[in-house]
């Protein structure tokens, strides 16, 4: 069964509006894989302009990088999943381990995010990933089997089609190191018998599971080619128009 190849740029806390409004409208009008499904995960004050900005022939979806976990209520400085589906966002991303380490999410508040998230209609880049010591003990995999079921294995097999999943090395992320093909190969298939095993090979053949961890121009090409591997979630070079465009038609 075919995966989606897609291509998510995670921009986090950086562009003001207006360098965020040319950013978007480069890569939107650059010329791209139209295999490859494109997505920007941009800060919340962005969302709107973008929307009115963005043709949609561009075929450029928009992401949320998070969201609560309630729909409403004296939750200050938060979002809701419900606004976000109002505003016609179709992605949010949950888990990062930016949110994990700097907001202290675990997996038990991620299971609740994951669940309203869905509830509400968005669907979800769901990331997962190791620690430098958890990898130099030898633990990633099961690590990472906790993550998924402690948080994304509450979900039902019809559920996951609307689950993509993200496999972010923690040590790897804006460090410049980047885990080597064979490293992405070996967990990426790890995550896929997981999913077999919890959901059946239908789903775990139908889920696109995403590297994300400095990926950059000169090195997509060699990630994405590995068998297990259907895109990444992409940082820093997402920021850079022609870089990630080259990531973008890198598969």
């Amino acid at each position: 069964m075919s995966r989606k190849q897609i291509a998510a740029g995670n921009w986090k806390m950086n562009t003001t509006i207006n360098d965020g409004i040319a950013l978007a409208q480069h890569i939107a009008t650059s010329e791209r894989d139209a295999n490859v499904l494109t997505i920007l995960a941009v800060p919340f004050t962005h969302i709107f302009p973008l929307q009115k900005k963005i043709s949609s022939k561009s075929k450029v979806l928009l992401a949320a990088q998070t969201c609560h976990h309630k729909n409403s209520g004296a939750y200050t400085g938060e979002i809701s999943p419900s606004m976000l589906a109002a505003m016609k966002v179709p992605y949010v991303v949950l888990g990062h381990s930016e949110r994990r380490e700097y907001n202290h999410e675990d997996n038990a508040i991620l299971a609740q995010k994951l669940r309203a998230a869905l509830d509400a209609g968005l669907k979800v880049i769901f990331c997962c990933g190791e620690a430098l010591d958890i990898r130099k003990a030898g633990t990633h995999v099961a690590h990472v089997k906790v993550q998924l079921e402690e948080s994304l294995f509450q979900l039902d097999a019809k559920e996951m089609k609307n689950i993509v999943i993200a496999y972010e090395p923690i040590w790897a992320i804006g460090t410049g190191e980047t885990a080597s093909p064979a490293q992405a190969q070996e967990m990426h298939a790890a995550i896929r018998a997981m999913l077999q095993k919890k959901y059946g090979k239908r789903v775990a053949d139908s889920t696109s599971i995403l590297y994300g961890g400095s990926v950059k121009g000169n090195n997509a090409k060699e990630l994405f080619g590995q068998e297990d591997v259907d895109g990444g979630l992409v940082g820093g070079a997402s920021l850079n128009a022609d870089e990630f465009v080259t990531i973008i038609n890198s598969f």
